[in-house]
């Protein structure tokens, strides 16, 4: 999730074990900067392999077994330097407790996101995606800002608490929403006449109404968007072929660092995999508009050159009519009762 998101509940959590009152904002600190911490491993990235931060990013840094010692690795600077400024205002175990606390909300609350935590690495490198909570969310986010800041002002951890609360509550909608959208994915598969054979649903932008549904039917993909408010409405999308690598490019062998990259890409996105208009290998569960299939990022393969590695490349510029077209979807305009 983005950073403000994990800062904020990080630091609700650690405001609501500080049993005294006079600690509550340095509580907030030390949980807010723990709670963001774990995506340092941005800095994990390489020219010369592209790839290389798809691997890393949310990997060992948001495992469930590193929790205690990423807590201990923020706790131990911000102990030195309260010491050094502030006369410790806060002893060491007070300090890895609130860093703790605020370091083991991090990869839990990616998992809620489409994007996924590798939480058991390194027993495994499943990327945990719950799919109940959008990447970014201010109805989410901003009642959890509100409530730590009126708990470090009013040095009221019942503030913190009720953030807490909020925080399970929403994710717990989230979670009866995408049961909803599951649902209504199957029932708009049903319409065309397809057995999904895979289906996956995740929440567009900023909401849990909105919710993009792709499902697998024989060699092609489906996209489509179901608004899961009242009685529902599918906003249908578009379809398009599964990739095939040996189709695509026929001349790559096994061992080339082009198809290995290939390899590493389907892991990546879950194996939803396509081809676009342009030749670009896309990861169709990220699109602006939740019934498209136009990709937010993908590689590009150069069968030319085997041995080199793939381009990256993304587009996040949302556009006026995108963004138009966004709205009137999540008004449930143009689309159809199910």
């Amino acid at each position: 999730m983005d950073p403000i998101s994990q800062g904020v509940l990080g630091a609700s959590f650690a405001q609501a074990a500080a049993k005294n009152k006079e600690k509550i904002v340095a509580a907030a600190w030390f949980g807010a900067l723990a709670g963001m911490a774990p995506d340092l491993d941005v800095l994990i990235q390489s020219p010369a392999d592209p790839l290389l931060f798809l691997e890393f990013h949310r990997q060992f840094t948001h495992a469930l077994i590193f929790i205690p010692i990423g807590a201990l690795l923020v706790a131990w600077p911000l102990f030195k330097l309260q010491v050094r400024f502030f006369q410790q205002y806060l002893s060491f175990r007070e300090s890895y407790l609130f860093c703790l606390l605020g370091y083991a909300t991090h990869g839990l609350l990616d998992a809620c996101t489409s994007y996924g935590s590798q939480l058991f690495w390194p027993f495994s490198d499943e990327r945990f995606a719950w799919n109940n909570s959008s990447i970014v969310d201010p109805l989410f986010t901003i009642p959890l800002l509100v409530l730590v800041v009126l708990a470090g002002y009013k040095r009221r951890r019942g503030f913190a608490v009720a953030a807490c609360l909020w925080a399970l509550s929403y994710l717990s909608f989230g979670w009866v929403q995408m049961d909803r959208a599951i649902a209504a994915g199957h029932t708009v598969a049903a319409q065309r006449g397809h057995v999904p054979q895979r289906l996956t649903v995740k929440p567009s932008f900023a909401n849990l109404i909105l919710w993009k549904v792709i499902y697998e039917f024989e060699e092609d993909y489906y996209v489509d968007a179901v608004r899961v408010f009242g009685q529902g409405q599918w906003c249908a999308g578009e379809d398009i072929a599964k990739f095939n690598v040996d189709r695509e490019f026929p001349t790559l062998a096994q061992d080339s660092q082009q198809r290995i990259d290939i390899e590493r890409f389907r892991w990546f996105s879950d194996d939803y995999l396509a081809v676009n208009a342009a030749g670009h290998v896309i990861d169709m569960r990220y699109s602006f508009l939740p019934n498209e299939v136009a990709a937010m990022w993908g590689i590009t393969v150069t069968p030319e050159q085997p041995d080199t590695h793939v381009k990256w490349w993304s587009e996040r510029d949302l556009s006026a009519s995108q963004m138009n077209d966004f709205e009137r979807m999540l008004m449930g305009e143009g689309c159809q009762a199910l």
